[in-house]
């Protein structure tokens, strides 16, 4: 069947939690989309280097969305590999359906830092979920063209959730708890393959 709407959040995933997988179920079912795709990042260029491999990120994905049938892996950053830019991965996604690219307000505040930031916002909806202490309202130039494009910032009522990923890594560094926080399959894994330890 094809696809006509189809939800897109990026990200390092450096782990994946539960903060992701909750964000993409509430835009499929909020948005009306026909699935979500999670896009790991190869590498971030507007943050250091990350811990896991892809390899190890993609399959900690996997597990995390093993019983979720309309959220799905895009793998195609890390398969383009290199620098990580949005634009890019937007001119490779199939044409079709209409895309919506999902941020927290955290993203959302420093959107226009992003390379060829007006681009992106002329090729998809832009949908923003609440994240603790930032504000969901678009930088002033951000709503300038969104006014120019007649297009509205999609609003994503969310309940925030203060989880990130940066502070479960330290959680693991410090040998403490993350229970809550990740996919217990997701845990396993990184315990397995001794993820996120001071040697790492």
């Amino acid at each position: 069947m094809a696809l006509s709407s189809v939800g897109l959040l990026g990200g390092s995933f450096d782990p994946v939690h539960v903060a992701h997988v909750a964000l993409s179920r509430a835009a499929l079912h909020e948005l009306a989309l026909d699935e979500v795709q999670l896009i790991p990042a190869s590498q971030p260029w507007q943050r250091g280097a990350l811990v896991a491999t892809p390899d190890q990120r993609l399959a900690m994905l996997d597990l995390a969305l093993r019983d979720e049938p309309k959220l799905h892996v895009n793998p195609i950053e890390i398969q383009r590999g290199g620098q990580t830019y949005t634009i890019d991965t937007l001119h490779q996604l199939p044409e079709g359906p209409s895309y919506v690219w999902i941020l927290g307000a955290d993203q959302l505040a420093n959107f226009c830092t992003w390379h060829k930031w007006r681009e992106i916002a002329a090729c998809v909806s832009i949908a923003v979920a609440r994240r603790p202490g930032a504000d969901a309202a678009p930088p002033a130039p951000l709503q300038e063209l969104l006014d120019e494009l007649k297009r509205p910032l999609l609003q994503l009522p969310f309940p925030p959730m203060p989880i990130s990923a940066s502070a479960i890594r330290e959680r693991l560094a410090q040998g403490e708890s993350t229970q809550g926080l990740l996919d217990p399959a997701v845990a396993r894994y990184i315990e397995l393959h001794k993820l996120y330890r001071p040697s790492s």
